[in-house]
């Protein structure tokens, strides 16, 4: 494959779109709404710091607005630009659409390096930011409604919730005008680990289905299943640590900036996660080998992939060395469509970014019902559910002492089942069925139609088809 052009991130987006559009019975005008950003505005601001001014440079891309509000993540580094925060929002787009979250698609992105900045001033950047895109209500609960991506995270939307607040002295939904937010400033329990959280149920899902893990050489369970996962930031290491001690499985490789860590017996991602936050890296962790060309782990024997990090780290010059028969894309984008073509022609089974990420923007859909609703999920039904569940253990407990020893409570069955679901239970009973049923709808198409070979076509069709319907519904 040396030598063939590797399209770029917005190239791929748009590769994968044609591919599943081609297969559908779309109106060519319609098509090309869909596909096209509607809107970007680039933004450059000067903020004094360290007694000069300094100029940044900020984009807020709208791709659609089949439904409002618009949806997507702020991301915070140095490679951000206008192509790549446009393929973002479309993604956005497309995601919500399969997922049921009723949001069009939207991203931002600033170029920064934030390991540049003391943390007040980095508050100055982000605040000025914000400001300069909630005058033009690109920040706002009902039209545009940012997120944290990677580079930024709680304390960043925390600033720009205020900040958007402060401009908007009498709006009362202002706390939702972003999401992903500190609990004490109207977050929700368990945004942190949504996106790692939501992999894990995607890969819950996938082995629900015998015929699909069969497509993918596999057999069994995800018990016993060898990871690597490339990349340990938010989403990679929720999701590595879920699978390893929730499911079994075992982490046997990790991929960081400074190289990489492989055990066939398996890493404590734990461990490993305190390392990184003490020392800034894998070099040099004890239980491991450590390997300083990190991407040649990628290519190493197991039976699942997880790219967490960044868009393009499997491309044509590496993806007919990729062993792995399952690739889930937590990150956006890591597989390029050049080679994407090379592992469907393997066999690979992918499952794609647009559903497999998706964690993150359901449970920012639960926080901004919260704070539309002003109400903690879970404090109005709590105790009902309690005092209902005790009715039924005192019957039980009474025939408990009525037969004796013939028949008795397992243990611990009575403070489990009393026990009436907090905020977090309900986030994680409402993205799991929210990851279920958005895979069950990917399947059908997968395995209904014989033009369709591969999880991404399907996840594009199922949400073209749902975008296209909204722009039908509206008059288009």
């Amino acid at each position: 494959m040396t030598g063939t052009k590797e399209p770029s991130f917005r190239e791929s987006v748009d590769l994968m779109f044609n591919r599943a559009a081609s297969l559908m019975d779309l109106p060519p005008g319609l098509e090309q709404k869909i596909r096209v950003c509607n809107a970007t505005y680039t933004v450059r601001f000067g903020v004094r710091l360290r007694g000069e001014i300094h100029t940044f440079t900020g984009y807020r891309s709208v791709h659609s607005e089949h439904m409002e509000p618009v949806k997507g993540g702020i991301r915070y580094a140095m490679a951000v630009n206008q192509d790549e925060v446009e393929a973002l929002a479309a993604l956005m787009t497309y995601k919500c659409a399969l997922v049921e979250t009723p949001f069009g698609g939207s991203k931002g992105g600033l170029c920064i390096d934030p390991r540049q900045y003391e943390e007040h001033e980095l508050e100055q950047i982000t605040r000025r930011f914000a400001y300069e895109l909630a005058k033009r209500d690109l920040i706002n609960p009902s039209q545009n409604v940012p997120a944290p991506d990677m580079g930024t995270g709680e304390r960043e939307m925390a600033w720009m919730a205020d900040q958007y607040a402060r401009m908007n002295t009498t709006d009362i939904n202002a706390r939702a005008c972003v999401t992903g937010k500190p609990l004490n400033a109207g977050g929700i329990a368990g945004r942190v680990e949504a996106t790692g959280r939501g992999v894990q149920y995607a890969l819950r899902e996938f082995f629900r289905h015998p015929e699909d893990i069969a497509k993918a050489g596999l057999s069994g369970k995800l018990d016993g299943k060898r990871i690597v996962v490339q990349g340990l930031g938010n989403v990679g290491y929720h999701a590595a640590k879920f699978l390893s001690e929730e499911d079994g499985a075992i982490i046997v490789g990790i991929i960081e900036w400074d190289g990489a860590l492989y055990n066939p017996e398996g890493i404590d991602v734990e461990a490993v996660r305190q390392w990184i936050v003490k020392h800034g890296g894998v070099s040099d962790y004890p239980d491991a080998t450590h390997s300083a060309e990190g991407a040649a782990v990628l290519e190493e024997e197991c039976d699942i992939l997880i790219p967490a990090a960044l868009e393009g780290v499997i491309n044509l010059d590496n993806a007919d060395r990729i062993k792995a028969p399952l690739i889930i894309e937590a990150a956006n984008g890591p597989v390029t469509a050049g080679a994407d073509e090379v592992l469907r022609k393997k066999g690979t089974v992918i499952i794609p970014d647009m559903y497999a990420n998706a964690g993150g923007v359901t449970v920012s859909y639960f926080e901004w019902v919260k704070n539309l609703s002003h109400i903690r999920f879970g404090r109005m039904q709590r105790r009902q559910e309690e005092a209902r569940h005790e009715l039924i253990v005192s019957e039980l407990e009474r025939l408990d002492r009525y037969l004796g020893d013939a028949w008795t409570m397992s243990p611990n069955f009575k403070s489990k089942y009393l026990k009436g679901a907090d905020e977090l239970e309900l986030v994680r009973s409402g993205l799991d069925d929210t990851m279920r049923i958005a895979y069950q709808s990917m399947r059908e198409v997968w395995h209904s139609r014989d033009d369709v070979e591969d999880l991404r076509t399907a996840a594009y069709i199922v949400a073209i088809d749902r975008v296209s319907s909204s722009y039908r519904a509206k008059g288009l």
